[in-house]
């Protein structure tokens, strides 16, 4: 990690000082036409009506104008937009959080006397009197019928103050409905196919809702696509050709899959042909490339099984240790008894995230396109498991065992194999879908809901429609409510994203084009990527800093109860568009899965496939849509309190916790890391104590100190945001690779890569990044609680 990240703490908490204290009015960017980025003016804004607080409380303030605080009163938060031009001297001095609490003696306070005059005369006074007391007559009767008929500012803006408003938008969401929007939008998907079509559609729905700002993104990015003639793998000894399902080349093949064999393929895998002897590398682990009793693995062709690990991570491996191609299969032994997938093919992506031809930059006009038709030296192939076992000669009676035995290739015996592999790159357009529901008191934090709505091109499945049409129902729900007048004190940013299955691309270059302001502005991201994988138990998984928020809902059930687990919630690395706001944004992020309880017992990273054919049974799995209706409160319960809260629901003491759990039962428990987690946890009880108890009791908070409090707690997880980790690996390393390890993940593979090195450099360069991340914690703690101390003294 170099300097500027280790001093995360330092720098972002110094800035927040100096943005409470004083911004001049030379700081202010210039604006731009992105709806994000008008409400980047507006966290400026608030910035600076923060500081005119402590100036106009000064002796000078009397030489502004009464009639700018009039206009201040007139206004409404909920429906301008702030911008450079309305922040005046005569403005309010009350910030916008203050309004909150907004004085009712405040005019008065601060109006200027009117100065005496003995020029009037009685007549003349007497006009006045007569016609002040008609306007005030007239006054009292229109405020007492515009009260009776229009909704107070208390209620239109007391958000989830009141209990009975959050039970009453969840109670309009019904299964019945959810599964009508299903039906109607898996029927009309096979006509609509392409990305953009999908997108319009959507669009027009969430607009007929009522969504007020609903936006089309484009981008044209770089798709891997299977060629038009499919791929094929031939055993050299029997000269027999086979598709990546298993049947035959030629006559013999399905004709029912003749489509489908099209797409079990490798995004972005290198293309050609390669005749070599098949290695079984088993998952393709350190220890597994350790126990190969081959020594020579030049260009040779590796049998590697899904899961275990991150699909990138093994696959470098494999490209070090000098395989030239890979025989990608899941083993059926992994699977659930309810999987059926012996026969099927299968797609993968071997793209880390984004459009490859613009990695870390978003693929607008004008962009520069690097040549990234593939990403990997090595040719990747997916298979059937009945294709392993035609290539390893499984006995018949050996595979209709009722014990489930993994496939293994034999040691004796040689394998010599002939793969070809062609993928064709074209541009084509992928539409995101992103709509607002401004906030009424801090429309500059946004709370991100995010599904796909799209998977690879000619596949079929369904999970993505089960994220759409929850993220709609809860769409429908709240609209019903902001009709009524109300609105949440956040913003709550909707998105459907397209280009999910070939590397999370559509999240990416929205997130890389917007990345400024969402660094700032973000609060939470919320996932419904594939919410319905299962009906046995529900999973949810969620950053440290949100667990307890979980954890207190009482929701929980499944509808299997003698096969479901106790509820565990965790921090695991997951599928899905959340990678980008995880891993590059540092934001706290969750979500609800219905899982089978087998899935959750295998293997983890097996979600890394996509099944043309076979996907997930939606209404099979839930034919009553009664898990659905319960993904869709779950979140928008959560959803509504992070988005209402005065102070967020976030919890600064459990990452410290988590800090100290990861540092558990490992032989790198070096003195310095537990000592450096243990000042971490002293740090963050004494912010709990002084700064967070207090904002919760309603009589004791400050609104400066609240903002102040919510953006500490907004920002605390990027201090764990590392430059470098092995691919596959999340960046953000409070993240686990699955629940069965509990320590930090590049910790562990640096562990145990350093065993076979004579020297433990890289093991200490990476021991060295996780004790920054936790010192830049804990300096990060202790210096907010520096900020108050310092802002705060003058006002107390």
């Amino acid at each position: 990690m170099g300097e500027n990240e280790a001093s995360l703490s330092n720098t972002t908490l110094q800035g927040k000082k100096m943005a409470y204290q004083k911004v001049s009015a030379d700081q202010r960017g210039p604006g731009h036409s992105q709806f994000l980025d008008s409400d980047d003016l507006q966290a400026t804004a608030l910035d600076l009506e923060w500081d005119m607080e402590k100036e106009l409380e000064e002796p000078g303030f009397d030489q502004f104008q009464l009639e700018g605080a009039a206009n201040q009163n007139a206004r409404h938060s909920e429906t301008e937009d702030l911008n450079l031009d309305s922040i005046q001297p005569s403005a309010s001095p009350k910030g916008r959080f203050q309004r909150l609490q907004e004085e009712p003696d405040y005019v008065t306070r601060y109006a200027r006397p009117a100065p005496k005059s003995s020029r009037y005369s009685f007549c003349r006074l007497l006009k006045i009197f007569c016609t002040a007391t008609t306007l005030f007559i007239f006054g009292i009767l229109m405020g007492y019928y515009t009260h009776k008929n229009c909704p107070s500012e208390e209620a239109t803006s007391s958000g989830m103050d009141d209990p009975h408003l959050s039970r009453e938008i969840l109670k309009a969401i019904q299964a019945e409905n959810i599964k009508k929007s299903f039906r109607n939008l898996v029927q009309l998907y096979p006509q609509n196919e392409d990305d953009t079509e999908i997108s319009k559609m959507l669009k027009t729905q969430w607009t007929s809702l009522g969504l007020e700002d609903v936006q089309f993104v484009n981008y044209s990015v770089l798709l891997s696509l299977p060629s038009p003639s499919p791929n094929t793998v031939t055993l050299s000894n029997g000269s027999q050709c086979f598709h990546p399902d298993g049947q035959p080349c030629g006559e013999g093949a399905r004709k029912d899959s003749s489509q489908d064999r099209l797409y079990s393929y490798a995004a972005y895998s290198a293309k050609g042909t390669l005749e070599a002897e098949v290695i079984d590398v088993s998952y393709g682990t350190v220890d597994d490339l350790k126990s190969l009793k081959v020594k020579n693995t030049t260009n040779q062709i590796a049998l590697l099984k899904l899961g275990r690990l991150p699909l990138l991570y093994k696959l470098s491996l494999l490209e070090k240790a000098g395989f030239g191609g890979v025989l990608l299969y899941i083993d059926p032994c992994d699977l659930p008894e309810t999987a059926h997938l012996r026969y099927d093919g299968f797609m993968v992506s071997l793209n880390p995230g984004g459009d490859p031809s613009t990695p870390g930059y978003p693929s607008g006009d004008g962009s520069f396109r690097q040549n990234q038709s593939n990403l990997t030296s090595l040719l990747v192939q997916p298979v059937s498991a009945s294709l392993v076992a035609k290539l390893i000669s499984l006995p018949k009676e050996r595979a209709q065992k009722d014990v489930c035995s993994p496939l293994r290739l034999p040691t004796n015996e040689i394998r010599i194999v002939k793969m070809k592999v062609e993928t064709v790159t074209k541009f084509k357009t992928i539409s995101n879908v992103v709509g607002y529901l401004k906030g009424s008191t801090s429309p500059d934090r946004y709370i991100i809901l995010g599904s796909h709505h799209h998977t690879a091109y000619g596949y079929k499945a369904q999970e993505w429609a089960s994220g759409t049409v929850i993220t709609t129902a809860f769409i429908q729900a709240l609209m019903l409510r902001v009709k009524k007048g109300w609105r949440p004190h956040r913003t709550i940013v909707f998105c459907s994203w397209g280009g999910t299955s070939f590397g999370n691309i559509g999240s990416f270059e929205w997130g890389e084009d917007f990345r400024k302001v969402l660094q700032r502005n973000a609060v939470a991201y919320i996932s419904l990527h594939n919410p319905i994988r299962g009906n046995s138990s529900l999973h949810p998984v969620a950053s440290p800093s949100l667990q307890q928020l979980i954890a207190e809902k009482k929701n929980f059930n499944c509808t299997k109860r003698a096969r479901c687990p106790e509820t565990n919630i965790t921090s695991v690395q997951i599928q899905g568009d959340a990678n980008y706001f995880i891993n590059h944004l540092g934001v706290p992020t969750l979500e609800f899965v219905y899982e089978d309880v087998k899935t959750l017992e295998g293997p983890s990273f097996l979600s890394e496939a996509f099944f043309p054919n076979h996907a997930t049974k939606i209404e099979e799995i839930d034919p009553s849509f009664n898990l659905h209706e319960t993904i869709t409160k779950l979140t928008g319960e959560v959803i509504l309190q992070i988005a209402n809260e005065p102070v967020l629901p976030f919890n600064a003491l459990d990452i410290a916790l988590e800090v100290q759990n990861s540092l558990k039962g490992t032989a790198l428990n070096t003195h310095q890391l537990l000592t450096t987690a243990s000042r971490l946890r002293e740090s963050v009880e004494l912010f709990q104590s002084d700064e967070m108890r207090p904002a919760n009791d309603p009589k004791e908070r400050n609104p400066i100190r609240m903002r102040m409090l919510n953006d500490v707690l907004q920002d605390m997880e990027k201090c764990f945001l590392v430059r470098q980790v092995p691919p596959g690996f999340y960046r953000n390393i409070l993240y686990h690779l699955d629940e069965k390890t509990s320590q930090f993940s590049i910790l562990l593979e640096a562990w145990e890569n350093s065993k076979s090195l004579p020297s433990h450099e890289a093991l200490q360069e990476v021991l060295s990044v996780v004790l920054n991340s936790i010192n830049s914690a804990q300096v990060y703690f202790k210096a907010g609680l520096e900020v108050f101390e310092s802002v705060l003294a003058g006002k107390d």
